[in-house]
């Protein structure tokens, strides 16, 4: 198939081997390591995967610095983090969509997996993200914790088949100091970007990508968010059919929330509303397994 893969990694050994291994059909796999100290690179050569190493600084960034500096084979690249697993349906609509098609990248959904199991109602489903974008035209720009295209909506399709996503791989310690940093730069980006300007009617009205986002930038006016988001997810989503995991993850979801409001009010009380915000660093999910309380403890 003539779809090239980039992995985004730092000390993903755990996950790596299981990303790789259902990437069997792909010829051109690129590993964008932030200078893993565990066996993540060595686990991609063996793989056959070429790797090119970057200090990390955003995940918007590693993702650029790979459509730049990787000598891919293919006009198509498909972005990937290691704890993610294409399936071979998936990989049967990616190669069915690309062929002859007017769009220049594509939305795919993703399943949350969460104590072995999918999390289908709590986990959003089916929630969307532009992974899978020609090359060179196709870029990412950098969104509080995460990144989003910069590709007109107008050229952007939708493929229905998910990936899995194993977001607690390195377990709910790590997810926790993980969605500490990511609260602080959603917080930043509540105070720079407080507008609803970038909706359009017809996009929310057309796009549920879109519509997700002035939904989540809506839900910041209204009250008791934290309590609100886990009603929301565990009722009228109805997270409870996803049994003890779903309303582990609500819950969880929940305190994320109340982490990002805590924050914002920070932000607000030492810097006002017109002070330039204090730099966030964001770093890899292993990056802050590493530093951990617990893992120094150990040490």
């Amino acid at each position: 198939m003539c779809v090239s893969v980039v992995i985004l990694t730092f000390n993903e050994e755990r996950n790596l081997p299981q990303c790789l291994e259902a990437l069997s059909w792909c010829d051109d796999i690129w590993v964008v390591d932030s200078f893993s100290t565990d066996k993540t690179v060595e686990i991609a050569k063996r793989f056959g995967a070429r790797v090119l190493q970057r200090k990390f600084d955003s995940f918007a960034g590693q993702r650029n610095h790979a459509i730049d500096h990787c000598q891919f084979r293919h006009d198509w690249i498909f972005h990937l983090d290691a704890d993610e697993v294409c399936t071979d349906k998936l990989q049967g609509e990616i190669e069915a969509a690309i062929q002859g098609t007017r769009y220049t990248a594509f939305r795919i959904p993703s399943k949350t997996m969460f104590h072995g199991r999918w999390l289908k109602y709590s986990g959003m489903y089916p929630t969307y993200q532009v992974r899978l974008g020609k090359s060179p035209a196709f870029r990412f720009i950098q969104v509080g914790h995460g990144q989003r295209e910069a590709v007109d909506a107008a050229d952007v399709g939708v493929i229905n088949e998910p990936y899995l996503h194993y977001s607690f791989s390195h377990g709910i310690e790590s997810w926790l100091s993980k969605h500490n940093l990511y609260s602080t730069a959603e917080a930043r980006q509540t105070l720079v970007e407080p507008t609803l300007g970038e909706a359009s009617v017809g996009s929310v009205l057309l796009n549920t990508t879109a519509r997700r986002r002035l939904m989540k930038r809506l839900s910041f006016s209204l009250p008791f968010r934290p309590t609100l988001r886990f009603l929301y997810m565990f009722l009228i989503r109805r997270g409870f059919l996803d049994g003890w995991a779903g309303y582990q993850y609500c819950r969880l979801l929940g305190l994320y929330e109340g982490m990002i409001d805590a924050k914002v009010a920070e932000l607000r009380s030492v810097s006002g509303l017109d002070a330039p915000l204090p730099s966030v660093d964001l770093l890899p999910i292993s990056t802050v397994e590493e530093t951990s309380p617990a893992r120094k403890r150990a040490a």
